[in-house]
C-alpha cells in the first residue's frame, strides 16, 4: 500500500474506533468514572498498571480496586495509613498481588507529597521528541521507597529494551485530546507528538502486516521503529493510530 493510501486507510480506522463506544469494552472506562484531575490520573495509572490479560478481567479488577479506594482514589491515598492496608489483603490480578498494590499506593502517595504529582514527574523528564526517558526517570522515583524486588516487574523500563506498553497507554490517556470522549487531554504540559504507541501483540501484528514494523519482537527497538513510521503519517498526533491498529487487530481480526 502506498503511503498516501495507507494514511487514508489508517485515518479512517482511527476515526472509526476513537469514539465513545470504545469505552464499553476498554479499561479506559474506569478513570472516566471520575471528574477530579487527581482521581482521573490515579485511577488511570492503577488501571493501566494491571492492563494485561483478558480485558473483562482487567475491568472487573480495576472496578474492585476503585471500590476498595472508596471511589475516591486521591483522597484515600493521601490520607491512608498502615491500618488501611488490611482491606487490600485479598486483591490480586494475575501476578499483581496485594503486596504489589500496597507498595503502588505508598509510591503514589510519595509522588504527590514529595514530587508534585504524576504529571509533574513525567513532564520534568520529558524530551521534545519522546517520553521514553521520562518513563525511565519516573520508574526511579516510583521505586525510591523500600520495596520488594518482585514489585519492580510491574513498571517497565524503556531503557532496558521494554516497549512499556502499559505506561505508554496511560500517557496516551492523559495527553491525547479528549474531544471524542475517549482520551482525556488532561495533561497540558505534554504534547501528543511526544507520545509513543502502546505496542502489544495486536497492534504489533497489524503494524507488521501493514509494513509499518519489521522487527519481530515487541520491544523498545520495535517501538522506536513504529514511532518513526507513525510520526511520518502524522507528526502532530501519531498515537491516534493506536486506535486503528488495535481496532483492526481485536475487532476485525485483520
Amino acid at each position: 500500500m502506498k503511503p498516501e493510501a495507507l494514511k487514508e486507510f489508517l485515518d479512517e480506522k482511527a476515526f472509526q474506533y476513537n469514539q465513545p463506544e470504545f469505552l464499553e469494552s476498554d479499561p479506559i472506562q474506569i478513570p472516566h468514572r471520575f471528574s477530579k484531575k487527581e482521581d482521573i490520573e490515579i485511577a488511570a495509572f492503577l488501571t493501566a498498571s494491571i492492563a494485561w490479560g483478558n480485558r473483562k478481567s482487567i475491568i472487573t479488577n480495576a472496578s474492585k480496586l476503585m471500590s476498595l479506594l472508596d471511589e475516591s482514589p486521591y483522597e484515600f491515598i493521601m490520607n491512608m495509613g498502615q491500618d488501611d492496608m488490611k482491606r487490600f489483603s485479598g486483591f490480586v490480578h494475575r501476578t499483581f498481588s496485594a503486596v504489589d498494590l500496597e507498595y503502588f499506593l505508598k509510591a503514589i502517595q510519595n509522588i504527590y507529597n514529595k514530587h508534585g504529582g504524576l504529571e509533574t514527574v513525567f513532564t520534568r523528564n520529558a524530551k521534545a521528541d519522546s517520553l521514553q526517558p521520562a518513563i525511565h526517570e519516573f520508574r526511579k522515583i516510583f521505586f525510591e521507597l523500600d520495596h520488594l524486588a518482585r514489585t519492580e516487574k510491574h513498571v517497565s523500563d524503556p531503557m532496558k529494551n521494554s516497549a512499556a506498553k502499559r505506561i505508554n497507554m496511560f500517557l496516551r490517556w492523559m495527553v491525547r485530546p479528549g474531544d471524542t470522549g475517549v482520551d482525556f487531554g488532561l495533561w497540558k504540559s505534554l504534547k501528543p507528538s511526544q507520545l509513543s504507541c502502546p505496542l502489544d501483540v495486536h497492534s504489533g501484528n497489524v503494524a507488521r502486516k501493514l509494513e509499518l514494523l519489521k522487527r519481530k519482537q515487541n520491544d523498545a527497538k520495535a517501538l522506536n521503529e513504529l514511532d518513526t513510521a507513525l510520526r511520518y503519517l502524522d507528526p502532530v498526533d501519531p498515537v491516534k493510530y493506536d486506535f486503528a491498529l488495535f481496532g483492526l487487530g481485536v475487532f476485525e481480526k485483520f
